[in-house]
């Protein structure tokens, strides 16, 4: 059996602390997701190879010319709007069990790591799955240098 001490004043949260946690918790990352009149923050994959810099999302049920994506300077923005059920029966009748999937706009702006070239990215939509590929400026590529030998 282990002896815990008790610290009260080390384990109380503070006012500020608690308002922080309680206004994060309901509306920042509320539990039941992002419902119409807001705009969601589309969730990405950002990583770079020696060529390029690549961002990945999900984006489930658009189709490609959906998809609103542009670059300026390294900027990279991404946006849309998922419909729901509701919004496209229009329907008056009717009566939710669960309502947990979000709708309405998204979008994410990525600020990328280096300078880049726009006018070589590359989109690559299949399954719901979005790859963009952002080739890096010529000048920011790590070059080999060869060592020549004196004689």
């Amino acid at each position: 059996m282990a002896v815990v001490r008790w610290r009260p004043v080390e384990d109380m949260l503070t006012l500020r602390e608690a308002m922080d946690r309680l206004f994060e918790d309901s509306f920042v990352r509320p539990a039941g997701g992002v419902r119409q009149g807001g705009t969601a923050q589309l969730p990405v994959n950002v990583w770079e190879d020696s060529d390029a810099v690549h961002v990945v999302s999900r984006v489930p049920g658009m189709d490609a010319d959906q998809l609103d994506i542009q670059l300026t300077g390294e900027n990279l923005a991404i946006r849309g709007r998922f419909s729901s059920e509701a919004e496209l029966e229009q329907s008056k009748d009717w009566c939710w069990y669960s309502n947990e999937l979000w709708y309405g706009p998204f979008e994410r702006t990525i600020n990328l790591p280096t300078r880049v070239q726009g006018d070589k990215v590359t989109a690559e939509f299949k399954n719901g799955m979005l790859h963009l590929t952002v080739p890096k400026a010529e000048e920011v590529k790590p070059r080999s240098i060869k060592v020549n030998v004196a004689r």
